[in-house]
Protein backbone atom coordinates (compact mmCIF):
# COMPACT_ATOMS: atom_id res chain seq x y z
CA UNK A 1 0.00 0.00 0.00
CA UNK A 2 1.10 3.09 -0.79
CA UNK A 3 2.23 5.69 1.42
CA UNK A 4 0.20 8.71 1.51
CA UNK A 5 2.12 11.84 0.35
CA UNK A 6 2.82 14.51 2.63
CA UNK A 7 1.41 18.11 2.60
CA UNK A 8 4.17 20.98 2.19
CA UNK A 9 1.71 23.66 2.88
CA UNK A 10 2.62 25.53 5.85
CA UNK A 11 5.60 23.52 6.75
CA UNK A 12 8.86 25.70 8.19
CA UNK A 13 11.37 24.87 5.78
CA UNK A 14 15.07 26.32 6.05
CA UNK A 15 17.65 26.33 3.03
CA UNK A 16 20.90 27.18 3.39
CA UNK A 17 22.84 29.21 -0.01
CA UNK A 18 19.72 29.53 -1.00
CA UNK A 19 19.67 33.04 -2.12
CA UNK A 20 21.30 31.37 -6.32
CA UNK A 21 21.31 28.37 -7.78
CA UNK A 22 20.07 24.89 -6.31
CA UNK A 23 19.15 26.70 -2.88
CA UNK A 24 17.01 29.67 -4.92
CA UNK A 25 15.20 27.09 -7.40
CA UNK A 26 13.80 25.06 -4.85
CA UNK A 27 13.10 27.77 -2.26
CA UNK A 28 10.38 28.67 -5.40
CA UNK A 29 9.25 25.27 -6.03
CA UNK A 30 8.53 24.98 -2.04
CA UNK A 31 6.97 28.36 -1.74
CA UNK A 32 4.70 27.67 -4.38
CA UNK A 33 3.44 24.77 -2.70
CA UNK A 34 2.60 26.65 0.25
CA UNK A 35 5.85 26.44 2.48
CA UNK A 36 7.05 29.14 5.03
CA UNK A 37 10.67 29.28 3.56
CA UNK A 38 13.55 30.86 5.34
CA UNK A 39 16.33 31.57 3.27
CA UNK A 40 20.43 31.52 5.06
CA UNK A 41 23.03 33.48 2.74
CA UNK A 42 25.98 35.48 3.74
CA UNK A 43 25.02 37.67 0.30
CA UNK A 44 21.84 38.96 2.15
CA UNK A 45 21.18 41.47 -0.68
CA UNK A 46 20.92 38.85 -2.98
CA UNK A 47 18.67 36.92 -0.05
CA UNK A 48 16.22 39.55 0.09
CA UNK A 49 15.67 39.52 -3.40
CA UNK A 50 15.36 36.35 -3.85
CA UNK A 51 12.63 36.38 -0.88
CA UNK A 52 10.84 39.00 -1.92
CA UNK A 53 10.37 37.41 -5.39
CA UNK A 54 8.95 34.36 -3.81
CA UNK A 55 6.12 36.34 -2.22
CA UNK A 56 4.32 34.88 0.92
CA UNK A 57 5.88 34.28 3.94
CA UNK A 58 9.20 33.63 2.85
CA UNK A 59 11.73 35.13 5.35
CA UNK A 60 15.66 36.10 4.26
CA UNK A 61 18.65 36.09 7.42
CA UNK A 62 21.88 36.79 6.80
CA UNK A 63 23.77 33.54 7.13
CA UNK A 64 27.73 32.19 7.30
CA UNK A 65 27.45 28.50 8.09
CA UNK A 66 31.09 28.39 8.83
CA UNK A 67 30.41 30.24 12.19
CA UNK A 68 28.37 27.73 14.36
CA UNK A 69 27.18 30.05 17.06
CA UNK A 70 25.85 32.11 14.22
CA UNK A 71 24.18 29.20 12.45
CA UNK A 72 22.58 28.00 15.99
CA UNK A 73 21.67 31.72 16.35
CA UNK A 74 20.13 31.82 12.44
CA UNK A 75 18.06 28.54 13.41
CA UNK A 76 16.61 30.24 16.49
CA UNK A 77 15.62 33.38 14.80
CA UNK A 78 14.19 31.58 12.00
CA UNK A 79 12.18 29.47 14.68
CA UNK A 80 10.94 32.96 16.43
CA UNK A 81 9.81 34.13 13.30
CA UNK A 82 7.94 31.69 11.60
CA UNK A 83 7.84 28.42 14.12
CA UNK A 84 9.81 25.27 14.63
CA UNK A 85 11.57 23.93 11.80
CA UNK A 86 10.18 21.11 10.00
CA UNK A 87 12.93 21.00 7.47
CA UNK A 88 16.37 21.64 7.31
CA UNK A 89 18.36 21.41 3.54
CA UNK A 90 22.02 22.04 4.08
CA UNK A 91 22.71 23.37 0.57
CA UNK A 92 25.69 26.24 0.97
CA UNK A 93 28.74 24.55 -0.79
CA UNK A 94 32.04 25.66 -2.82
CA UNK A 95 33.71 23.87 -5.78
CA UNK A 96 37.07 25.24 -6.60
CA UNK A 97 39.13 23.12 -8.84
CA UNK A 98 42.74 22.68 -9.09
CA UNK A 99 45.08 19.42 -8.94
CA UNK A 100 45.44 18.96 -5.32
CA UNK A 101 49.02 19.66 -5.41
CA UNK A 102 48.03 22.94 -6.61
CA UNK A 103 45.70 23.82 -4.10
CA UNK A 104 46.66 26.08 -1.17
CA UNK A 105 45.57 25.50 2.51
CA UNK A 106 43.13 28.11 2.75
CA UNK A 107 41.27 26.92 -0.58
CA UNK A 108 41.19 23.17 1.38
CA UNK A 109 40.18 24.55 4.59
CA UNK A 110 37.41 26.73 3.16
CA UNK A 111 36.00 23.58 1.93
CA UNK A 112 36.04 21.88 4.75
CA UNK A 113 34.32 24.10 6.66
CA UNK A 114 31.60 25.19 4.40
CA UNK A 115 31.24 21.57 2.33
CA UNK A 116 31.44 19.49 5.83
CA UNK A 117 32.01 21.24 9.06
CA UNK A 118 28.95 23.51 8.39
CA UNK A 119 26.94 20.53 7.15
CA UNK A 120 27.93 18.60 10.36
CA UNK A 121 26.97 21.13 12.75
CA UNK A 122 23.53 22.57 10.71
CA UNK A 123 23.02 18.35 10.88
CA UNK A 124 23.49 17.97 14.37
CA UNK A 125 21.00 21.20 15.56
CA UNK A 126 18.73 20.28 13.02
CA UNK A 127 18.72 16.61 15.16
CA UNK A 128 18.21 18.59 18.29
CA UNK A 129 15.29 20.51 17.84
CA UNK A 130 13.49 17.49 15.78
CA UNK A 131 13.83 14.59 18.33
CA UNK A 132 11.65 15.98 20.91
CA UNK A 133 9.07 16.82 18.64
CA UNK A 134 8.95 13.05 17.05
CA UNK A 135 9.22 14.79 13.41
CA UNK A 136 10.98 16.50 10.95
CA UNK A 137 13.51 16.33 8.07
CA UNK A 138 16.85 16.81 7.45
CA UNK A 139 18.06 17.12 3.56
CA UNK A 140 21.97 17.35 2.66
CA UNK A 141 23.04 17.96 -0.36
CA UNK A 142 26.02 16.32 -1.68
CA UNK A 143 27.42 15.35 -4.97
CA UNK A 144 27.89 12.21 -7.57
CA UNK A 145 31.38 13.35 -6.14
CA UNK A 146 30.57 11.54 -2.75
CA UNK A 147 30.47 8.38 -4.47
CA UNK A 148 33.20 8.42 -6.95
CA UNK A 149 36.46 10.44 -7.20
CA UNK A 150 37.28 12.77 -10.09
CA UNK A 151 40.45 14.18 -10.86
CA UNK A 152 41.06 18.17 -10.38
CA UNK A 153 38.81 17.86 -7.55
CA UNK A 154 39.89 16.00 -4.91
CA UNK A 155 39.20 18.23 -1.65
CA UNK A 156 35.59 18.80 -3.35
CA UNK A 157 35.00 15.15 -3.66
CA UNK A 158 36.43 14.36 0.33
CA UNK A 159 34.16 16.76 1.57
CA UNK A 160 31.02 15.40 -0.24
CA UNK A 161 32.05 11.36 0.65
CA UNK A 162 32.00 12.88 4.30
CA UNK A 163 28.45 14.22 3.77
CA UNK A 164 27.16 11.71 2.48
CA UNK A 165 28.90 9.13 5.32
CA UNK A 166 27.50 11.61 7.65
CA UNK A 167 24.46 11.14 6.38
CA UNK A 168 24.28 7.51 6.48
CA UNK A 169 24.67 7.06 9.62
CA UNK A 170 23.05 10.16 11.41
CA UNK A 171 20.06 7.98 9.38
CA UNK A 172 20.59 4.80 10.75
CA UNK A 173 20.83 7.32 14.38
CA UNK A 174 17.36 8.94 13.90
CA UNK A 175 16.00 5.09 12.89
CA UNK A 176 12.45 5.27 14.80
CA UNK A 177 12.55 8.42 16.13
CA UNK A 178 10.39 10.15 13.45
CA UNK A 179 13.17 12.35 12.19
CA UNK A 180 13.63 11.36 7.94
CA UNK A 181 17.18 12.03 6.48
CA UNK A 182 17.62 12.36 2.87
CA UNK A 183 21.14 12.47 0.50
CA UNK A 184 20.90 14.53 -2.77
CA UNK A 185 23.60 13.17 -5.35
CA UNK A 186 22.93 15.00 -8.20
CA UNK A 187 25.20 15.03 -11.66
CA UNK A 188 26.84 18.59 -12.93
CA UNK A 189 24.17 21.01 -12.11
CA UNK A 190 23.89 23.94 -14.62
CA UNK A 191 24.59 26.96 -11.78
CA UNK A 192 27.23 29.28 -11.65
CA UNK A 193 29.58 26.60 -9.88
CA UNK A 194 29.67 24.56 -12.86
CA UNK A 195 30.88 27.09 -15.14
CA UNK A 196 33.37 25.69 -17.48
CA UNK A 197 32.72 22.21 -16.96
CA UNK A 198 31.61 20.06 -19.80
CA UNK A 199 30.05 16.48 -20.51
CA UNK A 200 30.49 13.05 -21.13
CA UNK A 201 28.68 10.22 -22.30
CA UNK A 202 28.91 9.12 -18.95
CA UNK A 203 27.94 12.10 -17.29
CA UNK A 204 25.65 14.28 -18.38
CA UNK A 205 24.44 18.06 -16.79
CA UNK A 206 20.87 18.84 -15.15
CA UNK A 207 19.00 21.65 -14.37
CA UNK A 208 18.69 23.52 -10.94
CA UNK A 209 14.81 22.84 -11.79
CA UNK A 210 15.60 19.18 -11.72
CA UNK A 211 17.52 19.00 -8.41
CA UNK A 212 14.43 21.12 -6.87
CA UNK A 213 11.74 19.10 -8.14
CA UNK A 214 13.79 15.55 -6.74
CA UNK A 215 14.07 17.92 -3.33
CA UNK A 216 10.68 18.43 -3.27
CA UNK A 217 9.45 14.85 -4.30
CA UNK A 218 11.78 13.35 -1.24
CA UNK A 219 9.88 15.37 1.16
CA UNK A 220 6.95 14.01 -0.07
CA UNK A 221 7.84 10.66 0.28
CA UNK A 222 10.84 10.63 2.31
CA UNK A 223 13.49 7.77 1.58
CA UNK A 224 17.56 8.21 1.57
CA UNK A 225 18.93 8.22 -1.53
CA UNK A 226 18.26 10.96 -4.37
CA UNK A 227 19.87 10.39 -7.17
CA UNK A 228 19.36 13.67 -10.22
CA UNK A 229 19.39 12.06 -12.62
CA UNK A 230 17.65 8.80 -11.55
CA UNK A 231 20.03 6.51 -14.14
CA UNK A 232 23.50 7.96 -11.72
CA UNK A 233 22.29 4.77 -9.10
CA UNK A 234 22.48 2.54 -11.50
CA UNK A 235 25.57 3.94 -13.55
CA UNK A 236 27.12 3.96 -10.06
CA UNK A 237 26.46 0.42 -8.97
CA UNK A 238 27.57 -0.90 -11.84
CA UNK A 239 30.77 0.80 -11.62
CA UNK A 240 31.38 -0.46 -8.19
CA UNK A 241 30.92 -4.26 -9.56
CA UNK A 242 33.81 -3.89 -12.25
CA UNK A 243 37.25 -4.66 -10.91
CA UNK A 244 38.77 -1.10 -10.64
CA UNK A 245 40.98 -1.65 -13.28
CA UNK A 246 38.42 -2.03 -15.65
CA UNK A 247 36.25 0.94 -13.87
CA UNK A 248 38.96 3.14 -14.37
CA UNK A 249 39.87 2.46 -17.61
CA UNK A 250 35.69 2.73 -18.34
CA UNK A 251 35.83 5.66 -16.35
CA UNK A 252 38.84 7.08 -18.71
CA UNK A 253 37.43 5.95 -21.89
CA UNK A 254 34.08 7.71 -21.35
CA UNK A 255 36.06 11.10 -20.00
CA UNK A 256 34.56 11.07 -17.17
CA UNK A 257 37.89 11.83 -15.47
CA UNK A 258 38.37 15.27 -17.71
CA UNK A 259 35.08 16.84 -16.50
CA UNK A 260 36.79 18.21 -13.11
CA UNK A 261 40.46 18.76 -14.47
CA UNK A 262 39.64 20.04 -17.86
CA UNK A 263 38.08 22.96 -16.29
CA UNK A 264 40.24 23.34 -13.59
CA UNK A 265 42.08 26.59 -15.08
CA UNK A 266 39.29 27.95 -17.45
CA UNK A 267 38.42 31.26 -17.94
CA UNK A 268 34.95 30.81 -17.86
CA UNK A 269 35.41 29.51 -14.47
CA UNK A 270 37.50 32.60 -13.39
CA UNK A 271 34.73 35.11 -11.66
CA UNK A 272 33.12 31.85 -9.51
CA UNK A 273 36.45 30.77 -8.31
CA UNK A 274 36.96 34.64 -7.60
CA UNK A 275 34.14 34.53 -5.85
CA UNK A 276 34.46 30.82 -4.01
CA UNK A 277 38.41 32.24 -2.82
CA UNK A 278 36.67 34.92 -0.84
CA UNK A 279 33.81 32.81 0.71
CA UNK A 280 34.99 31.73 3.97
CA UNK A 281 32.53 33.07 4.94
CA UNK A 282 29.64 31.08 2.63
CA UNK A 283 29.32 30.95 -0.66
CA UNK A 284 26.74 29.35 -3.22
CA UNK A 285 25.00 26.65 -2.50
CA UNK A 286 26.02 23.69 -5.03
Amino acid sequence: MARTERLLSGKVIVITGGARGIGATTAAALAWLGAKVAIGDLDQALAEKTAGELGGEALALPLDVTDTAGFTAFLDEVERRLGPIDVLINNAGIMPLSRLEDEDDASTRRQLEINLHAVVHGTREAVRRMRPRGRGHIVNVASMAGKAGFPGGATYCATKHGVVGLSEAVHLELHGSGVDVSCVMPAIVRTELASGLGETKMIKSVRPEDVADAIVAVLKRPRFDVYVPRSLDATGRITRLLPRRFGEWLIRTLGADTVLASAAHSSARAEYEARAAGSAPGAEGD
